[in-house]
């Protein structure tokens, strides 16, 4: 198994709007050409918007979708925790959460045309509820188990046949697994593969069931068995994913309870495979630390990659995107490198600047840092007016208040200082470091001019700012977002720099 690299996604990656911070959102791929996102819930605000990453041109968008329900809305009514399955240019949507609600609802989106349709249903309807797994059986059958209905647990096991819109359920024999929600399925040739979820009472289960029966060329009565895999099993967890690519299955993230006294306070941001060809589970080798832990996010593969989105911590909800890679791909040449490594590259392409400058201030202050690439070209970071970006973002976060340029930048300075670290969105932290690197040199050099005199100034050396050697926001980790937005906001109260300057 190739070993892979986590990967923060960077604006160029993509054009057109990123979706908002959400998490129980649903995320299915149709075809190979794109993922389309629906729902979710933030800030205690659930969501019931369209975003969709178009793959072959790296593109997000939001569709003007059409259609209308009984209540003479277009579109579902928003929710999270609901269930989302595609069957060829359709995306089907069941249950859910708003508010305090469990719903029980049927809608198709046609992703051809962007049309919503609420679906008038046959047969053995399910109850309604939240928490639920499903997953597509061929191409034109969904099978749903579990759930949360509000008063109960489920264990309950139903087939939609799509072209007919008849729900059916399931009648099982022998052992049933616990009523669970919170689990995943994933269909695996002939077998439903359901892993782990929250039981009744509220334990976090870590067992492992596959169901038979539900291929009608195969003349089984369906049966549940329990499996019992060799190799490194994941721990027991809920509100994860398992993403289905080549010959694995990709289960990351979720939560789990750390006993009775600090229920339900223990995030997951482990990758385990289960391995379809030799049926065992074993831990993703990776070579660097992986995003923040977190639970009820999405994540899909997109060919040889695959996309992580969103989730939640129990405290903060997310709106970061990261590329899981095999290290052999061309985003993993993003990855951050040691500043030894970066040394010799460095100096290749700033060996002639460094001569001109031999024994100014800026040099000095390099070397007291032991930084090799505080900036590429000095000229441009100490002047904010030169730097395209941080322009372009403040006159969209000034807006109309902002008489010039300057004055927006102040805004938006001001936008930081009160700024909590899960509000800056993938955007912002690119101008943000450079103006962290802009306040280093313009303090530590402007200020004190060739002499340095870092001890008089309060400056702490070359560990006082960890991030002088990040080359690029695509280089940060979620988990370093509140210490570079601390030390900023500290720069920014220390050298005062206003208007005026």
């Amino acid at each position: 198994m190739k070993t892979h690299c986590w990967v923060r996604a960077s604006d160029s990656d993509f054009t057109g709007p990123l979706p908002r911070p959400r998490s129980g959102h649903t995320a299915v791929n149709i075809g190979k050409s794109k993922t389309v996102f629906f729902g979710g819930l933030v800030d205690k605000k659930f969501l019931n918007d369209v975003t969709v990453y178009d793959i072959d041109n790296n593109m997000w968008f939001q569709p003007e979708c059409t259609g209308s329900g009984s209540d003479g809305n277009v579109g579902p009514s928003p929710r999270a925790f609901h269930i989302a399955v595609a069957i060829d240019c359709h995306m089907f949507i069941f249950g859910g959460r708003s508010g305090g609600n469990r719903l029980g609802d049927f809608w198709v989106l046609d992703t051809d045309i962007w049309q919503w349709s609420e679906l008038t249903s046959f047969g053995d309807l399910p109850s309604s509820r939240d928490f639920a797994a499903a997953s597509a059986v061929g191409n034109s059958k969904i099978v749903m188990y579990g759930g949360w209905d509000g008063k109960k647990w489920l264990s309950d096991v139903y087939v939609l046949d799509t072209i007919s819109l008849e729900w059916t359920e399931l009648s099982v024999t022998g052992t049933v697994p616990p009523p669970r929600c919170g689990h995943s399925i994933t269909m695996i040739e002939k077998r439903l593969l359901m892993y782990g979820g929250r039981g009744g009472g509220g334990p976090i289960m870590g067992d492992l069931w596959a169901l038979k029966g539900l291929i009608k060329e195969e003349n089984e009565a369906p049966g549940w068995t329990q499996l019992k895999l060799p190799g490194q099993a994941p721990s027991p967890r809920c509100g994860h994913t398992i993403s289905s690519g080549g010959p694995y299955l990709m289960l990351f993230g979720g939560h789990g309870t750390g006993g009775w006294l600090s229920r339900y306070d223990i995030y997951y941001n482990d990758c385990v495979v289960l391995d379809r060809v030799s049926v065992q589970w074993t831990r993703l080798p990776t070579s660097n630390e992986p995003p923040a832990a977190r639970a009820y996010h999405s994540m899909n593969s997109v060919g040889s990659r695959y996309l992580l989105f969103g989730g939640f911590d129990g405290k903060s909800t997310y709106g970061d995107l990261w590329w899981l890679v095999p290290e052999d791909d061309p985003i993993a040449k993003r990855l951050t490198t040691s500043p030894s490594e970066l040394i010799p590259e460095i100096n290749a392409t700033m060996a002639a600047k460094e001569d001109q400058i031999e024994g100014s201030a800026f040099s000095e202050l390099q070397k007291r840092l032991e930084i090799s690439n505080l900036l590429s070209n000095p000229e441009n970071i100490m002047n904010e007016m030169e730097d395209k970006e941080l322009i372009k973002l403040a006159s969209r976060i000034g807006g109309e208040e902002a008489s010039s340029d300057m004055r927006a930048v102040q805004a938006l300075r001001d936008h930081w200082m009160k700024s909590a670290p899960q509000s800056i969105s993938l955007k912002e932290l690119g101008p943000l470091l450079h103006d962290y690197k802009r306040f280093i040199t313009r303090h530590h050099i402007g200020k004190l001019g060739c002499k340095l005199e870092l001890a008089d100034s309060g400056f702490r050396g070359k560990d006082a700012f960890r991030f002088c050697h990040v080359k690029s926001a695509s280089q940060l980790r979620m988990s370093e977002i509140p210490n570079l937005l601390a030390e900023y906001k500290e720069l920014l109260s220390s050298t005062g720099i206003g208007l005026t300057d």
